[in-house]
């Protein structure tokens, strides 16, 4: 954003830590890899930036430290050594990844079990009832035989899925409009929000509920990420935990998102 330089919710989480005064009963998620004063996933980078979170966030550990997107450029065996140091020095206590492929999933948690070092315990992929690719298939069939987590971003795909967006007038003045009018104001999208406004109508529940709901019973992902700008927003989508989908409705949904 205009005006800020990176770590700015990190330190927002950390102020707020402070005041409430309890860590304990709090799950810190973080990242390294992609901001661009610390790129990458060397272990001098990976070091310096897990002290500059710990700094922002003002706490002694992090419980889940991801890294953000592959590194092609550094040998896996660096990059997870440098996280064992981490863990056992307590200031990491698991590490996941994101934007991975499979393969280079799969190489690191060869590296992992080789070399007697962390491994990634969870991946980080994209995926919603739009954009289906980088779950289903292999990387579905790899987390399963490993016992990996997969807690997938962009669960209502820019906010698409909410049904808010259906014509380019809808898009006027709004902060991802350039993204849903590339990636998803199509007729394959058009088609996934028919399928919403049909589950709505049946069951009462909102389409952003119904979108992350589809996302929670799929056999691959452990949770999805949804992203909230008020606290209306935030119980809105809280309540799309409670929401057991009918096998009718899940299969209406897949078949629309598979168009």
């Amino acid at each position: 954003m205009p005006g800020h330089e990176g770590g700015e919710s990190e330190s927002v989480i950390g102020r707020w830590l402070k005041a409430r005064g309890r860590r304990d009963d709090v799950l810190i998620l973080t990242k390294v890899a992609m901001w661009p004063r610390q790129p990458g996933l060397s272990a001098a980078n990976i070091e310096a930036a897990v002290e500059g979170s710990l700094r922002r966030l003002q706490t002694d550990y992090i419980d889940l430290y991801q890294s953000h997107r592959d590194d092609a450029d550094t040998p896996v065996e660096e990059t997870l050594e440098a996280y064992g140091r981490l863990v056992k020095a307590g200031k990491v206590r698991a590490i996941g990844a994101s934007n991975f492929t499979p393969a280079r999933l799969g190489e690191s948690l060869t590296a992992s079990a080789a070399g007697g070092l962390p491994r990634y315990e969870t991946i980080q992929p994209k995926f919603n009832l739009y954009d289906r690719d980088e779950v289903e298939g292999e990387l579905a069939a790899l987390t399963a035989a490993e016992g990996l987590g997969v807690i997938p971003f962009y669960g209502l795909a820019a906010g698409f899925l909410t049904g808010k967006y259906r014509t380019p007038a809808d898009l006027k003045g709004r902060a991802r409009a350039g993204t849903i009018k590339r990636d998803y104001l199509n007729d394959k999208g058009l088609q996934v929000l028919a399928a919403l406004d049909k589950a709505a109508a049946a069951t009462g529940a909102t389409q952003a509920q119904l979108a992350l709901a589809w996302i929670m019973a799929h056999p691959a992902v452990t949770a999805p990420i949804a992203s909230a700008t008020s606290v209306a927003q935030l119980k809105e989508l809280m309540a799309a935990a409670q929401l057991v989908l009918p096998t009718g409705i899940i299969a209406d949904l897949n078949a629309a998102g598979r168009a």
